[in-house]
């Protein structure tokens, strides 16, 4: 059935007189679709998997359930992917890792006579499981580090080397069997099996050539597509459907242009998709969807180049024909409006803020993917759920943020093969409004229709006073909305509203997200 388009009316509260603004969805304008969101357990979930279970369970429900309680509240955020960080050694080197908290360190299935132990990451391996027994169906595995065994220094970290690959060449067959044995060996133990991988984390980043806080390590482009053609090798020999995602860069502007790097690292899109790029194209290699991965770090201020930096990646994905996922942000030290990282921070500042990326994102980039960093975090803007473990990280307990909910206000709600549809806006008089369904101090709004035929609109109200948002639409079938609220109010986590018949008005409160759900 072709649906009509679906009008939506601001009403500009605080005015005399007010000020009508008509939002358009044109369902017969279809931009991408949605394939999931998801957070990585990152570090955390190697030792909170291995705490009670009351905490564990509590910690999964958030993330990944998308059941009700008795009334009607979501229970959790509804994750429809979930990213598992394969480890390179570094936990079982201890201090001569030299990475110097027991947090960052990785487990390694890898023993160094060649042997496996399939007993290691059993914390995040128990995470995979929970996940998976709350409905969530696609797994993603990442590597920072070659096994420590096969890297050039010996470590998980780049510490003491150059900006190349920290591999030594005779490893590369060695590293590629790794991670088909890794892929097989899970799939054979937990049941899981890992859709995606990406055999590469930031390979572009600056800080992966000095170490060493954590495992990583930098590479070229001809390195990335060596190894990736590699890999596609061996899958297609062992008949594994994984897919290899490239190459989860750390900025950007080092997919379309360079950023503080030179050619061997930049203009990602055209080396890998870009036939005229021989050596390194990767457009026809089997297993390798012809899609970037690409982390928000950096881009996210000012607001000029929050908006700006994403029609720049756009317009050279779409020169290409090359999909996107944003696979991994979190705040940083440019994020000034909100203080920059340090300090975890459980209100709707930080949350708000995320949301706002993540509407640019959507909708400037066309992502079909959108991933946050750790799912789990300490005293830092990194986590969606903060922990706090005892001293030697046997136990511990976790709590909520706003920023968890404000994802859940996308993830609960979009779901996997949902397609967003474009908005026009329009003054009173008739006149579009460029840029009308992102105000990026006030609303910002974007619309879903799910394969399930619901519609979802998520709207984002960054301003100090309310607004009001009255419902004019002509789709058959919606009768009704049932909006779902997430503020700074204690019990406003995405709070079931009273249904709105679709002729009614609602108010989008100050400094809140409401996601509106046709019935």
């Amino acid at each position: 059935m072709k649906y009509k388009s679906l009008i939506l009316t601001l009403l500009a509260a605080g005015t005399l007189q007010a000020q009508t603004v008509h939002y358009r969805i044109q369902a017969d304008q279809p931009r991408q679709t949605i394939d999931c969101f998801s957070a990585s357990d990152g570090w955390s979930m190697q030792h909170i998997g291995l705490w009670s279970p009351d905490v564990q369970n509590q910690a999964a429900d958030w993330l990944f359930s998308t059941e009700n309680d008795a009334k009607g509240q979501p229970k959790g955020i509804g994750l429809s992917l979930w990213r598992f960080n394969v480890g390179a050694g570094s936990q079982e080197q201890g201090d001569a890792s030299q990475i110097g908290s027991r947090w960052t360190r990785g487990e390694c299935f890898l023993n160094a006579d060649g042997t496996y132990n399939w007993n290691k990451q059993q914390g995040q391996r128990n995470f995979l499981r929970l996940a998976k027994e709350r409905g969530v169906n696609r797994f993603l595995a990442f590597l920072n580090s070659a096994p420590v065994y096969y890297t050039q220094n010996g470590l998980a970290t780049n510490t003491g080397r150059d900006g190349t690959f920290n591999l030594r060449p005779e490893c590369y067959d060695d590293f590629v069997r790794y991670m088909a044995d890794v892929i097989e060996g899970v799939e054979k133990h937990d049941g899981i099996k890992f859709n995606y991988i990406c055999p590469f984390n930031e390979p572009d980043g600056h800080w992966n050539w000095i170490g060493p806080k954590q495992e990583g390590t930098p590479a070229t482009n001809r390195e990335i597509a060596r190894m990736a053609k590699l890999l596609s090798k061996e899958f297609v020999k062992r008949g594994i459907d994984t897919q290899i995602l490239v190459s989860e860069s750390s900025d950007y502007r080092c997919m379309f242009a360079t950023h503080e790097t030179d050619w061997q690292r930049g203009y990602q899109i055209q080396t890998f998709f870009n036939p005229d790029s021989t050596e390194t194209y990767l457009g026809d290699t089997p297993n390798v969807p012809r899609m970037m991965a690409g982390h928000s770090y950096w881009t996210n201020t000012p607001l000029s180049d929050l908006r700006n930096y994403r029609i720049q990646l756009r317009d050279t994905l779409d020169k290409f024909g090359v999909d996107f996922w944003q696979t991994e942000v979190c705040i940083m030290g440019n994020d000034e409006e909100i203080g920059g990282g340090g300090g975890f921070d459980p209100t709707m500042k930080t949350a708000l803020y995320v949301a706002r990326v993540i509407h640019h994102d959507l909708v400037y980039a066309n992502a079909r993917s959108w991933q946050w960093w750790r799912a789990a975090g300490d005293d830092y803007k990194d986590g969606l759920i903060r922990y706090h473990s005892n001293a030697n990280l046997t136990d511990g307990s976790v709590s909520d943020s706003k920023l968890l909910w404000a994802l859940g206000n996308y993830s609960r709600f979009i779901r996997p093969g949902a397609v967003r549809m474009a908005i026009e806006a329009k003054d009173a008089s008739g006149k579009v409004i460029p840029e009308g369904d992102t105000d990026q101090k006030g609303l910002m709004c974007s619309a879903y229709k799910n394969t399930d035929g619901k519609w979802a609109i998520v709207v984002i109200n960054y301003a100090n006073d309310n607004k009001q948002f009255a419902f004019d639409l002509d789709v058959p079938g919606v009768t009704s909305w049932q909006p779902y609220r997430t503020s700074d109010a204690a019990n406003e986590s995405l709070l079931p509203l009273p249904t709105l018949p679709k002729e009614e008005t609602a108010v989008i409160p100050a400094r809140s997200i409401v996601t509106f759900v046709s019935k």
